[in-house]
């Protein structure tokens, strides 16, 4: 079956998937007609990322009950106490409606409606704050679950890639493009990691929320774009190279996220000093100056390979801006000695307000 046939059935327009758009200048989508023992990818196959997110994120709730939630509390790992918020209908509807740091306008007009002393309106919605952020624990799930994916992801990939030729010469990966058959190992790589990042943009607003959460989602909405587009202009030598190389730090990073919640200083300090060499060399050396080179110089220009030229230099500004907040993260706590906080923590109030909290409250 050719895709303009499969196309048709899905009721997509023919205009928006017009041969021109999406392959070189010369090839047409007969080209990638399938047979008995040839395959091609079939953009209808993209529609299994929804299901595959929805059982994505039911695994990840099992694992995280089941595994990641009684293997932190076996390491020690614990919440703090949480100060007591007094009952207030008036403050609390500020809280919800209007803001979580009111101005000090308000918190005179506050005190006045709910009949408190302004220092105690503050404190209120301190405590209020702090009831929202994240528990530790949550945040040990949340790292535990993403290195179980990004470690099995990397090495998943790089089994299925080691043994072949246009993995270790960029030359070969574009040689016959587009006419380049479908492994359908690769294939099913390519949903699971789809899937993997549709799941992580629903869940985004119960997730744990980080300084760089805007910086997330243009990279969550880069990365699907990019393997939905890959996929459909049958790119996925290409695509499966630009995966691995972003997740080769990616599960170190949650490595020290997971020991920095143990309270492991020594050995996290050494596993983010490994992570920071390999975000730099994957995000800063190989993917520009060898995967995109590559791409830039053997690709012809049509729409989508410009689509995704938009896209990759996107994921390499955001490449720049982390690898900028790690070098800062490095220099300001292992050469100055500041206080660790991880360049993406989420955020919380400060340790030191709570234990003042805490205290008054014995």
């Amino acid at each position: 079956v050719s895709v303009p046939t499969v196309l048709t059935r899905m009721g997509v327009s023919e205009g928006f998937w017009h041969h021109e758009y999406w392959l070189p200048p010369g090839a047409v989508w007969e080209d990638l007609k399938e047979s008995a023992d040839i395959h091609y990818p079939q953009p209808q196959h993209l529609l299994l990322c929804i299901p595959g997110a929805l059982l994505l994120i039911v695994v990840r709730c099992i694992f995280e009950r089941t595994l990641a939630l009684p293997l932190g509390r076996a390491l020690g790992v614990t919440d703090k106490r949480r100060p007591k918020v007094q009952t207030s209908a008036v403050l609390e509807g500020f809280y919800i409606l209007l803001g979580r740091t009111p101005k000090k306008e308000e918190l005179v007009s506050l005190a006045k409606q709910s009949d408190l002393p302004v220092r105690k309106v503050e404190t209120w919605f301190r405590h209020r704050r702090a009831q929202d952020q994240p528990r530790l624990l949550k945040k040990f799930c949340e790292a535990s679950w993403r290195f179980t994916f990004y470690f099995t992801s990397f090495f998943s990939g790089l089994a299925l890639l080691y043994d072949k030729p246009w993995f270790w010469d960029h030359t070969v990966c574009w040689l016959k493009f587009p006419q380049q058959p479908l492994p359908p190992i690769l294939g099913w790589f390519y949903l699971l990691e789809l899937s993997f990042y549709c799941s992580l943009v629903a869940t985004l607003p119960f997730d744990v929320k980080r300084k760089d959460f805007k910086e997330q989602i243009i990279h969550h909405i880069a990365t699907i774009t990019l393997i939905f587009v890959s996929y459909c202009g049958n790119m996925i030598r290409f695509g499966m190279i630009v995966m691995l190389v972003h997740d080769a730090s990616d599960y170190i990073l949650e490595l020290a996220k997971i020991l920095h919640y143990l309270k492991w200083k020594r050995v996290c300090e050494a596993v983010f000093n490994v992570f920071a060499v390999v975000f730099i060399l994957s995000r800063l050396v190989i993917f520009p100056l060898i995967v995109y080179y590559y791409f830039v110089t053997k690709v012809q220009l049509f729409p989508i390979s410009c689509l995704i030229n938009a896209f990759l230099m996107i994921l390499q500004l955001l490449h720049i801006f982390w690898s900028y907040l790690i070098m800062q993260m490095i220099f300001n706590v292992i050469l100055c000695g500041e206080k660790r906080q991880d360049a993406r923590s989420d955020t919380e109030e400060s340790d030191r307000s709570e234990a003042e909290d805490l205290a008054k409250n014995k």
